[in-house]
């Protein structure tokens, strides 16, 4: 198995560097990234990029983040192999959110779900919609205590 989809062919470095250039980094120099299953339209997750991350995500086809506790990249997987592979990354009209549509490889969240976004409002609380499909600690060890996609 490769790291990336066989049907996801990069860019030209030129059109990488469009890319990145037309991006609206932050004055920590990121950029908020959304991940989303490109065939369900799932919503999976939010994390940070720099331009680095943006770059190394189009060149290779494996999703890439910049991790702002460990201030450093992070290779969506590296750790759980629960790998995001890339099918098209995408800017917004503001230029200042980019739309990566994946292909997710087990489960996005660090909790163990298929999503972050677990967390919804019934009646009057906060409540848990949706369980782990995996337990963190088998995903991450004690790594994931903690964590989160900043």
């Amino acid at each position: 198995m490769t790291d990336t989809p066989l049907s996801y062919l990069p860019p030209p470095a030129a059109g990488i560097a469009a890319l990145a250039d037309a991006v609206h980094f932050n004055a920590d120099g990121l950029v908020a990234c959304i991940a989303q299953q490109h065939d369900t339209g799932e919503v999976l997750m939010m994390a940070w990029m720099n331009r680095q991350a943006v770059e190394e995500t189009l060149a290779t086809g494996r999703v890439c983040y910049f991790s702002r506790s460990r201030q450093g990249l992070w290779r969506k997987g590296e750790t759980s192999g629960q790998v995001q592979r890339l099918v098209e990354l995408r800017l917004d009209c503001d230029g200042d959110t980019l739309l990566a549509l994946v292909d997710q490889l087990g489960v996005a969240c660090h909790t163990g779900r298929r999503n972050c976004f677990f967390r919804a409002i019934r009646g009057e609380e906060l409540a848990v919609i949706a369980e782990p499909l995996m337990d963190p600690a088998a995903l991450y060890g004690e790594a994931h205590k903690g964590h989160s996609h900043g």
